[in-house]
């Protein structure tokens, strides 16, 4: 829908600027509401890949048209439809060359996040991921700020050096699938079921881990972040920390864990390790930022390796965790990029120096900004809260002294982001270019106020979100930790999913039925 609608932006003329916006708007919000049907007809007791369908397109190399949701997928493809109508919303007034190439971009770039979260093909995945980088790099290169092309060059260097690793995996795996078999084949459900070498699985893990880490971004591979946050329009900062930085985290769930078991579980120690110093370090220089944007950032490099973590725990309490904190993170995170877009707007600057005071002037949109930063800082009852209190709980029983020093992290980030948000918003209104602010406005309003209660209702009703995802969580968790084949066995309708073989290694306890 997104696509077919982008297509139809281009067919207007120029100088329609206000149409465009209407169409693009329009489009992104019919896509969001038909997205919410999945949700309608989501069993959230099945395990099963639902909303399956699939096509023969290219039989010589065993590659088809798949795709389908399950609960963990699902949450991702709504957080995306959620996103992109805010994004265009925010860009009202912001964009005003190009309107039309802009809007073209950010529903192209919509329907390739859509298409990365529901293929069950990998060379159907790997040409949503490659077909993302497209409309992200005019985005940031085009209508960003200053340092736009080192920005989007970098960007796209980073992302594509580790596409390629993986692409060199998914044709190995596929063709190992062939020498086993007799059969060339990319579908994901039939490669579940490969036992492949532990030598194999060791080179072939790296080879897509790489690539994930660098779009999540785990440190080292972060340093394309800071640089693509500043320069992005606030459009492309709240779709770029909402929903590609959680490609990196869900490629890892869906691809590098389950299709290699052993791997996994001997590298998870080393990524935990990783994942903290991010946390850490990401934390650190956060609070040293002079930049606002820099400073969120900075903030995802952080929260990012919690996520990070509660997958490296690899239970049903750490998944959990993780994929609920990928949600809220895009949430709150967004939800910060777009109040600091607000500022940029009637200030052109993001720099906390430059403020300060904002609260006498308007108190409307300071106001948002407290709530939206506590959701950030994981204050309980707010969204932050529920993912980084499970993925502790999961990570803690996998590796205690790791989580004992990420736990540091949520103190940093209450520092860091409180310090920020007192420095711009309270103390005296000393710049006479602050005394003149107008407040929150009827469409940012719009804007801002589904951010907030997310914010508020996933930390409220958090259950409502877990629920349908804990089948397939549990499925996750059993076909890595049973470090085994997984036979697939499919329905007539394509809807089956891989059956579990040996879920339960010998000697690992089993708990109780209706316990985790």
């Amino acid at each position: 829908m997104p696509f077919v609608g982008g297509l139809l932006l281009l067919l207007l003329g120029k100088g329609r600027d206000r149409l465009v916006h209407q169409m693009a708007l329009g489009i992104s919000l019919v896509t969001f509401l038909a997205s919410l049907s999945l949700l309608a007809g989501f069993d959230g007791t099945s395990a099963d890949y639902q909303f399956v369908e699939q096509y023969t397109w290219l039989p010589d190399f065993g590659i088809s048209y798949h795709i389908g949701l399950d609960g963990i997928s699902l949450w991702l493809v709504l957080l995306t439809t959620f996103l992109t109508p805010i994004s265009l919303l925010c860009s009202w007034n912001s964009i005003d060359q190009r309107v039309r190439e802009f809007s073209f971009f950010m529903l192209l770039l919509e329907a390739a996040m859509i298409g990365v979260f529901i293929s069950l093909d990998l060379f159907l995945f790997y040409l949503f991921w490659d077909a993302m980088l497209i409309p992200m790099y005019f985005l940031i290169g085009v209508w960003g700020y200053e340092q736009r092309i080192y920005a989007a060059v970098k960007f796209m260097l980073y992302t594509m050096a580790g596409s390629v690793l993986m692409l060199l995996a998914i044709i190995w795996i596929a063709y190992y699938h062939q020498t086993v078999t007799g059969v060339v084949s990319f579908d994901l459900l039939d490669l579940y079921a490969l036992n492949i070498p532990a030598g194999l699985q060791t080179w072939l893990f790296l080879a897509f881990t790489v690539a994930f880490a660098i779009k999540v971004p785990l440190f080292p591979f972060h340093t394309w972040l800071p640089d693509a946050h500043v320069q992005a329009p606030t459009a492309g900062s709240v779709i770029l920390a909402g929903v590609l930085l959680k490609m990196g985290t869900y490629g890892l769930l869906r691809f590098s864990f389950p299709l290699f078991p052993e791997a996994a579980m001997q590298f998870a120690p080393y990524l935990a390790v990783l994942a903290v110093i991010g946390i850490v370090y990401g934390a650190l220089v956060a609070m040293v930022q002079p930049d606002m944007k820099k400073l969120v950032a900075y903030s995802s490099v952080s929260h990012l390796g919690f996520v990070v973590l509660g997958l490296c725990a690899m239970n049903v309490n750490g998944v959990q965790g993780a994929v609920f904190q990928m949600l809220a993170h895009g949430v709150s995170t967004g939800g910060l990029f777009l109040i600091v877009g607000m500022l940029s707007e009637r200030r052109h600057t993001k720099l906390i120096a430059e403020y300060g005071g904002l609260k006498a002037v308007m108190p409307k949109l300071v106001a948002m900004f407290l709530l939206i930063t506590l959701a950030s800082i994981a204050l309980p009852g707010m969204n932050g809260f529920v993912g980084e209190f499970l993925i502790f709980v999961g990570s803690f029983a996998e590796h205690r002294w790791l989580t004992v020093i990420a736990v540091s992290g949520v103190i940093l980030s209450a520092v860091y982001m409180l310090w920020m948000f007192q420095r711009v918003n309270y103390g005296p209104l000393t710049n006479p270019k602050n005394q003149g602010l107008r407040d929150l406005s009827p469409r940012e309003w719009v804007v801002i106020v589904p951010i907030v209660a997310m914010c508020i209702g996933m930390g409220v009703a958090p259950r409502v979100f877990l629920q349908p995802m804990e089948p397939a969580v549990k499925r996750v968790v059993e076909q890595v930790r049973g470090v085994g084949p997984v036979n697939v066995e499919r329905s007539p309708e394509m809807s089956g999913v891989p059956a579990l073989a040996d879920p339960v290694p010998d000697g690992m306890p089993v708990p109780a039925e209706g316990t985790r």
